[in-house]
């Protein structure tokens, strides 16, 4: 279909002649780190998400582990298991102990029922991902938080140009932790941001950034290197400008797919509730194999063949990560986690994505689906060649 690699996803980047000035600013006044460009950044990060507090960070996972630290968290924490492996690791850093709760099959995210029956005495968080920047249930995990005494975190990493009812994610919590990093829609190279309307915790995470210094060269507690550089605030803020765009281009591309893959069987969409915006940093879909003719893995194969990238999305799921089976439930406890581990498949997407390049992703889709005998004849015939014992 494509003559040259068609990549999952090719960031969208400020013009360099728009960050010139500042950045050679940057250059000659040697200020490459907490500078003015820095604080110009949080300050429109917290005008846009609405909230109070918007701290720059290195990454979302130091956001996440500084978010932790400075709530105080101890014992266990409520978690998907269908999500980035940095939403667990960062617990794990932390000191606290995953305990892993279903997904909603058709959201992707977290489901506020089986995240109850997951809260035990030893539960000091619930943690939600707003999975690939479809908004997780808020209003239900809020008040599931707040009848339990717990606070509600959110890994947000996908969250830049996702809306709630109408409204930036970032303020619906205690914590929206987002990142920056390339493959999102507001980037700044690497990094991440903590939005909170807490005042103690806003300084805690600006005091762990700096190394838990207390402004006196002491240490108010064991805090972290996380700062992000002047270059990357810059890079930051420039991106913002285009952030709405990017998000508004996004979803007229998912609506294409949709479109175009809706009539093919088998093939299933992420549901985004009525008054909510999926930012779409990835655009997923859902493949049964009974209906669609073959597996997820070799559509996967069939479309590497058509020179179109694709990931598998979260599969391992973290609770069967080596790092982290020590946390794994009992088998069959995540069924819908396990379910989607083998269903989900990313296509390409990005924030200035042609319709043609959609479109003819969609064909190629349909066409390997309306010769699946053919396709999985192949790609059986490739594993018996792959596996056979060489001659000797």
């Amino acid at each position: 279909m494509f003559a040259n690699k068609v990549n999952i996803v090719r960031p969208v980047l400020p013009q360099f002649a728009d960050l010139a000035a500042d950045a050679q600013e940057v250059l000659l006044t040697g200020m490459v780190t907490k500078g003015r460009h820095l604080r110009a950044f949080e300050e429109a990060i917290a005008q846009h998400l609405g909230v109070r507090h918007a701290i720059a960070v290195s990454s979302c996972t130091t956001g996440l582990m500084l978010t932790y630290k400075c709530l105080g968290l101890t014992g266990a924490a409520v978690v998907p298991s269908f999500t980035f492996m940095a939403t667990v690791s960062s617990l794990v850093w932390a000191g606290l102990k995953p305990v892993f709760a279903d997904v909603d099959y058709r959201t992707t995210n977290i489901d506020p029922a089986a995240a109850e029956a997951a809260i035990t005495p030893d539960t000091s968080a619930i943690i939600a991902v707003h999975n690939f920047g479809n908004p997780a249930d808020l209003e239900a995990l809020k008040s599931l938080a707040e009848r339990n005494g717990l606070p509600l975190i959110c890994d947000a990493a996908h969250g830049f140009g996702s809306l709630y009812k109408g409204e930036p994610v970032g303020g619906q919590a205690v914590a929206h932790v987002f990142s920056l990093s390339p493959t999102k829609l507001l980037i700044a190279g690497e990094g991440g941001i903590v939005a909170t309307n807490d005042d103690d915790l806003a300084e805690g995470i600006r005091i762990g950034r700096e190394y838990g210094n207390d402004g006196h060269y002491g240490s108010a507690f064991a805090g972290i290197n996380a700062r992000l550089p002047e270059f990357s605030a810059l890079m930051g803020l420039h991106s913002l400008f285009q952030l709405e765009e990017a998000a508004r281009r996004r979803n007229h591309a998912a609506k294409l797919y949709r479109q175009a893959l809706s009539e093919i069987p088998g093939i299933g969409f992420q549901q985004v509730s009525e008054g909510n915006r999926n930012s779409f940093k990835d655009f997923s879909i859902t493949i049964e194999e009974d209906h669609f003719g073959v597996s997820r893995d070799t559509l996967a194969s069939a479309l590497e063949a058509e020179n179109i990238d694709t990931r598998n999305y979260y599969d391992p799921p973290v609770h069967r990560h080596r790092a982290y089976r020590q946390f794994s439930p009992p088998a069959g406890s995540l069924p819908n986690t396990e379910l989607l581990a083998t269903q989900s498949l990313s296509l390409p997407i990005w924030s200035n994505i042609s319709d043609e390049i959609v479109l003819d992703i969609c064909e190629a889709i349909s066409r390997i689906q309306r010769f699946a005998s053919e396709v999985s004849n192949v790609t059986q015939a490739v594993s018996l060649r792959a596996v056979a014992p060489s001659a000797s």
